[in-house]
């Protein structure tokens, strides 16, 4: 009997997050855009986030013990109504005298809250889904993610320019309120554990057998999530931080060509994650290290057009297509990996080891960024140096999976 994807419990899922993407992606925006009016410094609302993204990862082991021990539903249903609460606190007290600790406060609430929520979600998945369904269902909830980043963006900042920054907050609760209504109707089989001696007896005990699970048993989850981790490092700070330098700087373009850009790579994305779910069930035994040698062949040609003296128009498009197919081919990476390890992983870890990814992943973006700033500073008349040798490396990293097998 053909698995169904769109199943009421995956149907629920989705336009719950829905909702909660459009409600954090309208919110992040508007925020951002209020603590540059009140202190013209993009340092500031950079360091704000920075902040707040270090419980996200310290917390994340925490929330994917959770997620293996309590209800998933109820977990979901409890962040997504907390969220909502501490977001319309925050609407509630903020003013111009007190604006910038709300903010920080609230930014770090969202991202504790986060590192509970991100787990329980993407374990919930191959709790509804079966076999190839798993890949498709994460290819649909990365699309329903990239098309609300896409758009999201758009309605926020119409919003926040005709209304302000508290009816955009407003907005965002209703969303995170529909969110928990809507999931309090999906229907998850028991897999609660019973708790057994202290809390922190528990967390030893779960962190120590999935360490076990990921380091004895199942190596390759190790290896994947050590590729995940790599394909972050080498593609944000490639897009994050050289596309802005190469556009603005290096090719002396104003920002609306940087906005064009921008909008393609999201539309890459959300294309990426469509091919995955067409890909499923093909390529089986060499999809990753595919998707991983896609990733490097998509750079080199952004590196090669500044080799030879081509015109700005050439080198913006080349540079343009060819991250917007590094894009495509790391989400298709992505969600390949994120189901393969769902798919090897028993019910009582997933969470755990979902928790693990989120946190390897959030961990590699930002130390990329960083050593790719350095990078581009040091190669600026010759971003071909960094370009070139970063996309062969990852090819190489691709042929290097591919010789040695990997899990499928």
């Amino acid at each position: 009997m053909e698995n169904k994807l769109f199943t009421r419990n995956f149907t629920l899922l989705v336009l719950g997050q829905i909702s909660s993407l459009f409600g954090n992606y309208i919110l992040r925006l508007a925020l951002s855009m209020y603590v540059l009016d009140a202190t013209d410094s993009a340092s500031v609302f950079a360091g704000i986030l920075s902040i707040a993204t270090v419980p996200a990862i310290l917390l994340s082991p925490l929330g994917g013990i959770l997620a293996d021990r309590a209800d998933r539903r109820n977990i979901m249903v409890a962040l997504d109504t907390m969220t909502g609460l501490f977001v319309l606190s925050g609407a509630v007290f903020i003013s111009g005298k007190n604006a910038l600790a709300v903010i920080g406060t609230l930014l770090v609430a969202l991202s504790v809250l986060g590192a509970f929520e991100t787990p329980t979600v993407q374990a919930c998945i191959p709790q509804m889904l079966k076999g190839e369904e798993i890949i498709r269902g994460n290819a649909v909830v990365n699309q329903v993610a990239s098309v609300s980043y896409f758009i999201a963006p758009l309605f926020g900042g119409i919003f926040y320019a005709a209304l302000g920054l508290k009816p955009v907050m407003y907005a965002s609760v209703v969303c995170f309120f529909i969110t928990a209504l809507l999931e309090c109707f999906i229907q998850l089989e028991a897999q609660a554990r019973v708790f057994q001696g202290n809390i922190l007896s528990v967390i030893k005990d779960d962190f120590a057998d999935s360490i076990r699970f990921v380091t004895k048993e199942r190596p390759d989850i190790t290896r994947i999530l050590l590729l995940a981790a790599a394909s972050r490092f080498f593609v944000m700070g490639v897009a994050l931080v050289g596309l802005p330098f190469i556009v603005r700087t290096i090719l002396a373009l104003d920002a609306k060509y940087y906005g064009g850009a921008e909008s393609a790579l999201a539309v890459a994305t959300i294309l990426g994650s469509v091919a995955s779910g067409f890909l499923a069930g093909k390529m089986i035994n060499s999809r990753l290290s595919f998707a991983l040698a896609a990733i490097g062949a998509c750079m080199i040609p952004a590196g090669v057009v500044f080799l030879f003296p081509s015109g700005t128009a050439i080198r913006y498009a080349v540079t343009v297509i060819s991250l917007c197919g590094m894009q495509a081919a790391i989400s298709i990476f992505s969600i390949f990996a994120v189901s393969d390890i769902q798919q090897n992983t028993p019910d009582h870890l997933i969470g755990k080891i979902m928790a693990y990814t989120s946190a390897i992943t959030m961990c590699a973006q930002p130390i990329g960024q960083m050593v790719y700033g350095f990078l581009f500073d040091k190669f600026n008349g010759a971003v071909y140096c960094v370009l070139i040798p970063t996309g062969a490396a990852v090819c190489l990293i691709g042929l290097y999976v591919k010789k040695t097998g990997e899990t499928g």
